[in-house]
């Protein structure tokens, strides 16, 4: 069975993290060489949106102003969370994207980053009811969400919302099984609701291009001349359902190195497979904290600590051995959510009573709190 999108090759250019010529300068003459050399391979799906600082504009330099309209496929989003306190604010951001990229109208447009409390915003702004009427205006060529919450959560929002054309998901191998991402089972809530699927954060914000010891050194056995990111995006572009898999490719190097392998991708072998499955499961063996996310402690802490998210943040930082971005994972799960860090914990122990996985969780506050609150 066809599916929209279908058409479109599986790696599409994501423009969060394009190569920069100083702090927060983009370097739009290397981006130009980067959009070249894609679209001369054959691919055409471009992603940007309104909150990523500078994207908007170099796309338009780099791809809008040099390439026939019709000849590639950008996608936008409108973050209705961050600092709006009106519909009005809201509905700006589009015409600011409008504004920035001189698109015209734009081939997929997304409520960008839906779950938890912030999709409250769309709901109370009337943005579902929005995006249809910009689509019937010939403003959106087609309409979908980007979502981080839980596979209950999204099979909740396609149940109310089933005029969404797709859905956006953070997929790769290594959070397939995790149990604070649940990639497998958002992917199979949105296959449910026969949603096509683009993928963000295969290689998890770059962490898969340099993967525990014991992963790196089976795909390197396995394939010694292929990089350890190419398994990771090899992985999401074999899923079923797929529009394409965005990586955020920051300098021509890596660029070429995408290019190199999913020029001519036809799928996984079974013996790719089967390499994968068990780099999978030698990140199993990696002993981490033992943290479901189901938050029975949360709804004890007397402190209202965010245990989970603080124990997700340790576990990043065990697996991929990156302090700043498992700083920056403890940040969002843990201060942006509205809880309070691991130094605050007043060892109750409350919540230890009500862990069904039996952890240690005053101890392993202690080892966060080292970790990064000091």
């Amino acid at each position: 069975m066809s599916y929209l999108g279908e058409e479109i090759k599986k790696l599409g250019f994501g423009l969060m993290r394009l190569p920069q010529k100083s702090e927060g300068v983009i370097d739009v003459e290397q981006t130009k060489v980067m959009v070249d050399k894609f679209m001369k391979a054959g691919f055409t799906y471009f992603d940007t949106a309104w909150a990523y600082a500078g994207s908007e504009d170099a796309i338009r330099e780099a791809l809008v102003e040099r390439y026939p309209r019709e000849k590639y496929q950008l996608a936008t989003k409108m973050a209705a969370w961050i600092n709006c306190k009106t519909r009005d604010e809201a509905l700006a951001q589009f015409k600011t994207s409008l504004e920035r990229t001189k698109a015209g109208y734009f081939d997929f447009y997304l409520l960008h980053n839906l779950g938890e409390h912030r999709t409250k915003y769309f709901d109370e702004y009337g943005l579902w009811d929005w995006i249809r009427e910009q689509k019937e205006a010939g403003l959106i060529r087609h309409a979908g969400f980007s979502f981080h919450s839980t596979p209950e959560e999204l099979d909740a929002l396609l149940t109310a919302h089933p005029e969404m054309e797709f859905v956006q998901l953070q997929i790769n191998y290594a959070d397939w099984e995790n149990p604070a991402i649940q990639s497998r089972a958002c992917y199979e809530v949105a296959r449910k609701h026969g949603k096509p699927v683009i993928i963000m954060e295969p290689v998890k914000g770059g962490m898969l291009a340099t993967p525990p010891e014991a992963v790196e050194k089976l795909l390197k056995e396995a394939e010694p001349e292929a990089s350890t990111a190419s398994w990771a995006i090899r992985f999401a572009a074999n899923l079923e359902g797929v529009i394409t898999v965005l990586s955020g490719m920051s300098n021509v190097g890596q660029m070429e190195d995408n290019l190199s392998f999913m020029k001519d991708f036809n799928g996984l072998t079974d013996s790719e497979k089967e390499t994968l499955d068990k780099a999978r499961e030698a990140m199993s063996k990696i002993p981490l904290i033992p943290c479901t996310t189901c938050n029975y402690c949360a709804k004890v802490c007397p402190m209202e600590i965010g245990i989970s998210g603080s124990f997700t943040a340790m576990n990043y930082l065990t697996l991929y051995g990156n302090k700043a971005a498992a700083a920056h994972q403890e940040d969002w799960l843990v201060v942006s959510h509205g809880r309070k860090r691991a130094d605050e914990c007043v060892k109750c122990g409350q919540c230890e009573e009500v862990c069904p996985q039996h952890i240690s969780i005053r101890e392993e506050l202690e080892k966060v709190s080292e970790a990064f609150c000091k």
